[in-house]
């Protein structure tokens, strides 16, 4: 799930917007749904990892997403966690486009 976090500005709470990426595309924040009988909700399996964008003169820069991304899919390798959604396999230039597509919306 890639989504736009809190800021110091909130006291670092997450913020509503728009659009969050989810099982391979981008729903409506209100669409966003993990059934109940998810293995990452019954069992805790799931990997973070924590983004900072910031805002520039020449838009949005998205800090160190390589190092994020190499981290996301390392600890989800770890884990056992397959990047399949909808019947396809996400490799880590899926995930960075991903990134880069929920920061642009």
């Amino acid at each position: 799930m890639v989504y736009h976090g809190g800021t110091p500005k909130n006291g670092g709470t997450m913020d509503k917007t728009e659009f969050i990426w989810l099982d391979g595309k981008l729903v409506k924040w209100e669409d966003a749904k993990v059934h109940v009988l998810s293995h990452a909700l019954n069992y805790g399996t799931g990997v973070f990892e924590g983004i900072r964008v910031y805002n520039t003169p020449k838009g949005p820069a998205v800090f160190r997403l390589k190092d994020h991304v190499k981290r996301l899919m390392d600890g989800c390798k770890f884990m056992g966690i397959d990047l399949v959604f909808g019947g396809k396999t996400y490799g880590f230039d899926d995930i960075m486009e991903a990134i880069k597509e929920t920061v642009r919306k």
